[in-house]
């Protein structure tokens, strides 16, 4: 009940704020294939939560693969179009649905996987609104959720991005392995590789829960080394399938050039990513590109060094499955900086969901409430400017 509450009243503010905002920020709407969004004849404030990204996903969907969209993964845009034809090949509208409905999903099973790890927490407590309504949700739980919907970018849950299904893949995957149920934790790794270059990322949290049970057990138990490599098998059926229609095994990686002029295909280490932003931020022109770069370093420096204390408080404990998802969320955070970039970073922290449980652990309310005002204030200015066809993450 608590989370449904939660999830209708953020999809309402989101909504809202994308019908309104647009009459005060004047229409940009440069990118490619902008157009084919008024095919589906929905008011702008929805279509164009298909801006940028959304229209590749929609066009592979329809189409297939066309030269460098090999940057975008399969199965996102493979579901668009199995479930297009019930929506009378609406592929805009089937992509929000399914967006929201696995975004919610993964709500839900957030929820009960910070349970699952979290029961012995001594912040478990209920919230009380007035006499007659108590939300039936502990604390943490409910700032970690508050965190995550409000969060700079959070709006792409709702869009026809890979968010919102990734995020389900991701969490579910971590959700069965916490419950040593390996089959589904296999099938959901899998799919999570599929979706996003991320998802071979769960291999993090899965080898530690694998190192940990043969320490206590002294055996090392089949089904979890078979989850450990399932990450991995979703990327290699990718790669088999770009090699066989492209001759490139990695071409999604050397397509991601073509998507930003900021991309690298070497590798850049992150002082030298900084090193570029400092140079940005003193020397560059004052406009809105300038204020996006300022925000992705803001955001990027706020979740790193949030999560590397985080780490350091985790290490002197015993094994917990909050180091591994502790160390997915880092390495997360770190994979988009190797190709020389902070670009996207608002989105790409989505994921790393051990900063939003860190920020929800502290014990100063005010500080909780000061953070939670200022990340919902940014997050609508972004909304705003991306509904409107700005490049904002």
């Amino acid at each position: 009940m608590a989370i449904s509450l939660l999830f209708l009243i953020w999809i309402l503010m989101i909504f809202a704020a994308a019908a309104l905002l647009p009459h005060l920020i004047p229409y940009l709407g440069f990118f490619p294939y902008g157009q084919i969004l008024t095919q589906f004849q929905l008011p702008h404030f929805v279509s164009s939560l298909a801006n940028f990204d959304g229209v590749h996903y929609i066009l592979i969907a329809r189409n297939g693969y066309v030269q460098y969209e090999q940057a975008f993964f399969p199965f996102y845009p493979l579901l668009i179009r199995l479930i297009s034809p019930l929506l009378g090949k609406n592929h805009l509208l089937t992509g929000l649905i399914i967006s929201n409905i696995f975004f919610f999903a993964a709500l839900m099973i957030l929820s009960r996987y910070l349970r699952l790890i979290g029961l012995k927490s001594p912040s478990f407590e209920y919230l009380i609104f007035n006499e007659n309504l108590r939300l039936q949700i502990p604390s943490y739980i409910f700032w970690t959720i508050i965190f995550l919907l409000i969060f700079p970018g959070s709006f792409f849950f709702s869009a026809v991005y890979t968010e919102g299904l990734f995020l389900f893949l991701m969490i579910t995957t971590l959700y069965f392995l916490e419950k040593d149920q390996c089959q589904p934790a296999i099938v959901f790794g899998f799919l999570s590789s599929l979706t996003r270059i991320t998802g071979l990322l769960l291999a993090i949290p899965i080898a530690l829960k694998l190192i940990n049970e043969v320490k206590k057990k002294h055996v090392v138990n089949c089904r979890l080394l078979i989850a450990l490599f399932s990450p991995l098998l979703g990327l290699s059926t990718y790669c088999l399938y770009l090699w066989r229609t492209t001759g490139d095994p990695l071409c999604f990686f050397h397509s991601l050039p073509a998507f930003g002029t900021q991309r690298s295909t070497a590798l850049i280490l992150l002082p030298q990513v900084y090193y570029r932003y400092l140079k940005i931020i003193l020397t560059a022109a004052p406009n809105f590109q300038y204020f996006i770069s300022c925000l992705e370093v803001i955001i990027f420096s706020l979740v790193f060094f949030v999560l590397l204390k985080d780490l350091f408080s985790l290490l002197k404990k015993n094994y917990s499955p909050l180091l591994g998802l502790n160390l997915f969320s880092l390495a997360n955070i770190l994979l988009p900086t190797f190709t020389g970039s902070f670009s996207s970073i608002p989105r790409y922290s989505l994921m790393s969901l051990s900063f939003f449980i860190a920020l929800a652990r502290l014990k100063n309310s005010s500080v909780k409430i000061a953070l939670a005002l200022i990340f919902g204030i940014v997050n609508l200015i972004l909304l705003g400017f991306f509904i409107q066809g700005y490049f904002v993450s």
